[in-house]
């Protein structure tokens, strides 16, 4: 009898450790899932920036440098995207990426304010398009960001949970995923300003 009652408990615990093991790699599978839904959507937005690039040359020519910041700062999201990818549970990678996007935004922000200055630039269909194309991925981005951080936190909050904190080591889960934050650009967050004068 005593035999019995310690083979269940036994096998209690196994089914336990198992059913552990099996919500972590699920949540696990979903915040790469989420992640892998930015990267379309970055992608997207990557490929939009040089038909930007190439609208606004042949009216800007004096603005060649901002030009190729945009350029440089489209390569290197790029790049820290690609590395984030193979790895979304890296938060380092992940936090490269934040720093990355936060840059190429600081770089399409002053594009921005340099077509102001092209009357003939802003009313071009081309760039209508391209920019409209932009604007709507940017959404597209921030809804599957939100979508990433939220499992995010549904698997750092389960795993960091008792008793799930003491076998997620061991079951290869040791360390939080991170979350993706991109700062957001103090250019576009003021408001305009209006005068009557």
């Amino acid at each position: 009898m005593e035999l019995i009652i310690i083979l269940v408990i036994l096998a209690a615990l196994l089914f336990w450790g198992v059913a552990i093991y099996n919500r972590l790699v699920a949540l696990k599978n979903r915040y790469k899932n989420a992640f892998s839904q930015i990267e379309v959507q970055l992608k997207r937005r990557y490929d939009l920036i040089p038909n930007l690039v190439e609208t606004a040359k042949a009216y800007m020519s004096h603005e060649r440098e901002t030009l190729e910041s945009v350029t440089a700062a489209r390569n290197q999201a790029l790049a820290a995207l690609q590395a984030a990818a193979s790895d979304p549970g890296n938060a380092d990678a992940i936090r490269k990426l934040a720093g990355a996007e936060q840059a190429l935004g600081g770089a399409l922000a002053r594009l921005n304010v340099a077509v102001e200055a092209y009357p003939d630039l802003k009313a071009n269909e081309n760039m209508m398009q391209v920019s409209e194309e932009l604007i709507s991925t940017e959404n597209r981005v921030a809804f599957a960001r939100q979508a990433y951080n939220d499992q995010v936190m549904e698997y750092n909050t389960y795993r960091q949970s008792f008793p799930q904190v003491v076998l997620a080591g061991p079951f290869g889960h040791g360390s939080d995923a991170a979350l993706l934050e991109f700062a957001d650009q103090p250019e576009i967050q003021a408001a305009p300003k209006v005068s009557f004068s």
